[in-house]
């Protein structure tokens, strides 16, 4: 299992091309067509419902987003779909359907949120779930998460989808809940063998940890998030192969451009 080439060639719009001050919210099918008609790869998040759906939508909280308090996995996929993302017409899709809107065109990458807590065992039905709505999926994608017990247990569903760790320094205050041993413990990246992965989606501003160029000779493909400018790009580039981006344009190499 290998990371699909196309992952490599165009960058990955974060949670789609949003821009909110223009009324297009993240992880919305508005960013996700604009991240296409720009000629971009999408990156988006999945968390489950309260009836086992896989629906895109970063936060575990849904007050930023539509102003509505809660939790997302207290709704079912219906009453998701029926809220209304901030300044827009649009609820929040679930993964079908952005998996139709993309239908192929462009890689798109999805980010597993961990249901543990504290990147723990505690996993499988949002895995299960992300499965069942890729079971025949014809395009370039892939899966990953911070927690490695989600990308294993995602493999063992779905053995044929190309799956990564998205991965940190793990700085004690950024990360809240998480215990600090735990974080310590992720840091290092322990668990790329043993989980399947064949990338790694790194924090930018830690591509100098040598544990992401012992990776890299070994063979595995380093993506990076989340670059902010074209500055930060250029640099990022100097260790990664391919960047997540948002808040600005990124460039895409000549002859890389999707065709929508």
């Amino acid at each position: 299992m290998t990371l699909d080439p196309a992952f490599l060639r165009l960058p990955l719009a974060h949670r789609g091309l949003h821009d909110a001050a223009a009324g297009v919210m993240e992880n919305s099918r508005a960013a996700f067509a604009a991240a296409m008609a720009a000629g971009y790869g999408i990156e988006c998040d999945v968390q489950l419902t309260a009836d086992g759906r896989a629906v895109v939508f970063h936060d575990y909280d849904l007050g930023r987003l539509t102003g509505v308090p809660g939790a997302v996995r207290g709704r079912t996929a219906a009453e998701l779909a029926g809220l209304r993302l901030m300044g827009t017409d649009e609820g929040v899709p679930d993964l079908a359907e952005v998996l139709a809107l993309v239908a192929g065109r462009v890689p798109l990458l999805i980010e597993i949120k961990d249901q543990d807590g504290a990147m723990g065992p505690d996993v499988g039905p949002l895995e299960r779930a992300v499965a069942a709505a890729l079971a025949g999926y014809a395009g370039p994608v892939a899966v990953m998460s911070f927690n490695p017990h989600a990308v294993a247990a995602f493999g063992a569903t779905a053995p044929g989808v190309a799956r990564g760790l998205t991965t940190s320094a793990y700085r004690p205050g950024d990360w809240g809940p998480l215990p600090p041993a735990r974080g310590a413990e992720l840091r290092g990246i322990p668990d790329y063998d043993r989980s399947g992965a064949c990338f790694i989606a790194h924090e930018a501003a830690d591509l100098g940890r040598p544990r992401v160029a012992t990776l890299k000779r070994a063979g595995a493909a380093v993506l990076c998030w989340t670059v902010r400018s074209a500055e930060a790009e250029a640099e990022a580039r100097t260790v990664a192969q391919n960047v997540i981006f948002e808040g600005y344009r990124a460039d895409i190499p000549a002859g890389a451009r999707a065709t929508p």
